[in-house]
């Protein structure tokens, strides 16, 4: 008897659904693209239990006659895709012909669409269709997913838990409903709004709706094209930070990627607006030829491959960082509290908030509404150009805890970071000096050997032109040594040695990958933050006057080059509100 058989339709079904539906956002996401394949203005999501009990999306979307309704749940069965050729201008979500009979193979399902005037009603079980009868004819479809994975236990155990699996259903359709912001989106959770967009066809506006005013009046919009990439979307200002990257919202050709090489790009335009712990909120559109991608290498459609990635990376770089220096202000000390920190707060612990009384939801409810109406007037405001600190006159009053500058005028009280401000000071001056085509270099009275590890010294070695156009003189000196008899004269009197092994550092740590521009400003960074005063390190009042005015002539004089602010303001209207002065 032959070994080999062709397997079971049922059998190749519920193996597929191991790559496409992974957890309850898989399921969310696959239905919803089809409901944006069917041109739906509004998308309903309704979960149960997390989704963990039933997954119902509803659209108002073309619908299906009984024919392709019940073709639909055939696997490779789409009306995407007709021709080989069509592979390569792709402009659906979906187009494989898998999610349907995956899903409904480890699932209960119930059908119900219509696109004229008789409604379809379809009932499937482990993917056998067990039922198929007439239906009320409202437009669109509805699709009820009950029970995931009660027929492969081996799947079943891998779901989390609630909250976990109801967290990813509300990232999953906020990004959908920012790469589609023409389409009313709204989740439900046993009858709670947790999302809820309108349709506007204004992505800030859909922002707002989303993360809430204090995140959207932070927003700067950005626009820039190519010959062959168009961009368009909007990014936070560095005092807006989340501590993951899960807010890096790229979309091509309005379908939401995860792109390592997109991700490093928006992050590497925030060197030093940021902490490296901290990343910003981007929501960024990338329109571009379809024959440019391909979708077509991952069930899940989110990894792709993008032609000419160099160009694209390179424009969203450039953007980005043109932004982020248009736009800098100091940063005000008193701010607002913002509504998104209430449904974080509900999705995170919604388990024990659903005990609490209908009127604390209902309260949140208007809390929202109290925003929506304040966001006419917030998205107006004008952008500012980054001079504000560069034209300000500060006159020092004193330190405070030796650490924080006191520095007032017509305007209010401004606290300054007396490290933060002097890192920045240095890092610009030192990024400047390494900058330079031609270096001035002076000699050591006494050389410095510096002595390495066999795996460190073939490294430096391999690099040793780097240290010379650094302005460095050095030579071999016995086993895995070298000796440096000449420094570059924008190191800090007193520290060359030290100076000397943290360039080195760096260097070997590049692991052969250099890039010449990221290696001088790491270089700048670290030298900066070494040669600054620190914090409770006492200065005179003439050190405190030469900082300020140094601080004011720097090309970015608001962070120092790890993120942090360097000078925060306290107006005459936050003072005076405080100390109840006045009251409105």
């Amino acid at each position: 008897m032959s070994k080999i058989q062709v397997m079971s339709e049922t059998l190749a079904n519920k193996i597929a659904a191991g790559e496409v539906v992974e957890k309850i956002s898989s399921v969310v996401k696959e239905l919803c693209e089809n409901s944006i394949d069917a041109h739906a203005h509004t998308i309903d999501v309704l979960l149960e239990d997390g989704g963990l009990k039933s997954i119902q999306v509803i659209d108002d979307g073309e619908g299906m006659d009984r024919k392709d309704a019940e073709m639909a749940f055939l696997r490779h069965a789409t009306s995407k895709l007709i021709r080989d050729d069509d592979l390569f201008f792709i402009d659906t979500l979906g187009f494989r012909g898998e999610a349907l009979p995956s899903i409904a193979s480890v699932s209960k399902v119930v059908l119900k669409t219509c696109n004229k005037e008789l409604g379809t009603m379809i009932e499937i079980k482990g993917g056998k269709i067990v039922k198929v009868e007439n239906a009320d004819s409202r437009k669109g479809t509805s699709i009820t997913v009950s029970d995931l994975f009660y027929n492969t236990p081996a799947r079943l155990k891998y779901l989390k838990n609630e909250a976990q699996e109801l967290a990813g259903c509300v990232s999953l359709i906020e990004h959908l409903a920012l790469s589609h912001d023409a389409i009313s989106f709204t989740l439900k959770n046993n009858g709670h709004v947790l999302v809820s967009t309108t349709g506007s066809k204004n992505l800030h506006k859909c922002i707002h709706e989303i993360y809430g005013l204090n995140v959207s009046s932070k927003m700067i919009e950005i626009k820039a094209s190519n010959d062959d990439f168009d961009l368009y979307g909007y990014i936070c200002k560095p005092e807006i930070l989340k501590s993951n990257r899960n807010h890096f919202i790229t979309m091509i050709n309005d379908r939401v990627i995860k792109n390592y090489e997109i991700n490093r790009a928006i992050n590497d335009a925030y060197y030093t607006y940021k902490p490296d712990t901290k990343y910003p909120i981007v929501v960024l559109k990338i329109n571009t030829d379809p024959t440019l991608i391909d979708v077509n290498i991952h069930p899940t459609k989110q990894d792709i491959k993008i032609s000419k990635i160099q160009e694209l990376n390179e424009l969203i770089l450039k953007t980005i960082k043109d932004a982020l220096y248009k736009n800098l202000l100091i940063p005000d000390a008193v701010k607002k509290p913002e509504y998104n920190e209430i449904k974080d707060h509900y999705v995170e612990h919604f388990v024990s908030e659903a005990t609490k009384s209908e009127d604390a939801y209902q309260s949140s409810t208007n809390t929202q509404v109290a925003l929506d109406l304040s966001y006419e007037e917030e998205k107006e405001s004008p952008t500012i150009i980054n001079e504000e600190l560069k034209s300000l006159v500060l006159y020092p009053v004193g330190v405070a805890l030796g650490t924080y500058i006191i520095a007032q005028n017509e305007e209010g009280v401004y606290l300054i970071d007396q490290h933060a401000a002097q890192e920045r000071v240095n890092y610009e001056r030192y990024l400047k000096a390494l900058k330079e085509s031609k270096t001035s270099s002076i000699g050591l009275l006494f050389p410095i050997t510096v002595e390495l590890s066999s795996s460190e010294f073939l490294i430096v070695k391999n690099n040793i032109q780097v240290l010379e156009d650094l302005g460095f003189k050095v030579e071999e000196f016995g086993m895995n040594t070298f000796v440096f008899k000449e420094h570059p004269t924008w190191l800090k009197t007193g520290y060359e040695e030290e100076s000397i092994r943290k360039i080195l550092d760096i260097l070997i740590s590049n692991h052969g990958a250099f890039d010449r521009v990221k290696f001088n400003e790491h270089i700048a960074i670290t030298l900066a933050c070494k040669m600054s005063i620190k914090a409770n390190m006492r200065i005179s009042n003439e050190a405190v006057e030469e900082l300020l005015n140094e601080l004011v002539l720097c090309d970015n004089p608001y962070n120092c080059p790890h993120g942090r602010p360097t000078i925060i303001k306290f107006s005459i209207y936050d003072l005076e509100r405080m100390f109840k002065r006045v009251m409105n």
